[in-house]
């Protein structure tokens, strides 16, 4: 069985990692891929990526228009390796805005189609879902409320349960890890700025600010595996402020409490029990125009999940280290207000449901493409 199986952002080829695992254990010896994602995509299937997410990932409306000509070289190149390769499947996990466009080419080739991680289309343009019924042939969504939103639109998907579920049950602490970075004495606070270029510029800035701030703590800075220590150098005015790469879960598990970039973090954060604030930032003609078409309440996860406020969210100007201290104080000072998080965050585990994603999203791929996926009509 050949897949070919894309990815865009780093979380992304987490758990195409995960999903490659999977597929080949269940398949043996008989199984082959071809891939578009990082590091831990092409260590999985043994394979060189045909494309990498760090020259991939590009984000907000105007951030997409000034790379629209790289993005479009992308597709080029992706739709016609996809054509040599001729896969029995093709495996897309989130990134609606290139993967639709795969998907689209793909089913004009009689490739099947599967989705892992649902587009966003709930929060914006739920009219787009008539397209993905036409060109998907099946959705495994990862938040509990899709599957009812999609019923809405007579759309049959499963849902598999998410992804960092598993990530986070696998993962074995380093018990060596605050000794190896020197972070014996203080308390950590963990800042977690993302993973794109674009998002780190405008909110590590302000992160590493707090350290004078907070001098009885001491801050730690995740890197994303897509980048490189001499990049993000060039936001430190010293050396402070450790930096520490593949080992976010050892960091978050050693802290206090955390100032994290909206995005897939921000659930992975809850998920280990760490108090949080959430932050974002992106260009100011980018978010106008969100604001106009997003037709959700929050940004974070962990709230959407919940649909209310569990965790503060703070955008654009409000993303500033005067607004963000004020809210790590309460995370670190106000017992009340942090216990109420984290009993906020049991909820939200037994939300979740079990670990298990990835090796139910082989399952179903398997099952589909020996019988046949459902009428797309009805669940």
């Amino acid at each position: 069985m050949k897949y070919y199986i894309i990815a865009g952002e780093s979380s992304g080829d987490l758990h195409g990692a995960n999903l490659i695992r999977e597929l080949a254990k269940q398949q043996g010896s008989d199984v082959q891929f071809r891939v578009v994602g990082g590091d831990r995509m092409e260590q999985a299937s043994q394979q060189k990526a045909v494309l990498h997410v760090r020259d991939m990932s590009f984000m907000g409306f105007v951030e997409v228009l000034l790379n629209l000509k790289s993005i479009l070289k992308n597709l080029k190149i992706v739709k016609k390796d996809l054509l040599a390769y001729r896969p029995d499947a093709l495996v897309l996990i989130d990134f609606p805005g290139f993967n639709l466009k795969i998907a689209s080419f793909a089913k004009q080739h009689n490739i099947k189609v599967f989705y892992y991680i649902s587009p966003k289309v709930w929060a914006w343009n739920t009219g787009r879902v008539k397209k993905i019924k036409r060109i998907v042939d099946h959705m495994f969504c990862i938040l509990p409320f899709e599957v009812d939103f999609y019923k809405h639109w007579n759309m049959h998907v499963d849902y598999v349960g998410n992804p960092l579920l598993d990530a986070v049950t696998l993962h074995h602490p380093d018990t060596t890890f605050k000794a190896r970075y020197g972070l014996e004495g203080k308390k950590i606070i963990a800042l977690l700025p993302g993973s794109r270029k674009m998002e780190i510029s405008k909110l590590l800035p302000e992160m590493v600010k707090l350290a004078k701030l907070f001098p009885g703590h001491q801050f730690v800075i995740a890197g994303a595996p897509n980048l490189n220590t001499h990049f993000y150098r060039q936001f430190l005015d010293n050396d402070n402020i450790p930096l520490v790469f593949g080992q976010t879960y050892d960091l978050l598990q050693h802290a206090e409490a955390a100032v994290v970039a909206s995005g897939t973090a921000t659930l992975e954060t809850a998920l280990l029990n760490v108090p949080q604030v959430v932050v974002y930032k992106a260009n100011a003609l980018s978010i106008a125009i969100g604001r106009m078409v997003i037709k959700v309440d929050y940004i974070s996860l962990v709230n959407l999940i919940m649909n209310k406020e569990i965790v503060k969210e703070l955008i654009q100007k409000e993303a500033n280290h005067h607004t963000i201290a004020e809210e790590l104080d309460q995370l670190l000072n106000n017992k009340a207000y942090r216990e109420e998080m984290l009993a906020q965050y049991k909820s939200l585990h037994e939300r979740m449901g079990l670990p298990g994603a990835s090796p139910k999203v082989a399952q179903h791929i398997l099952r589909y493409l020996q019988q046949g996926t459902p009428k797309r009509d009805s669940h």
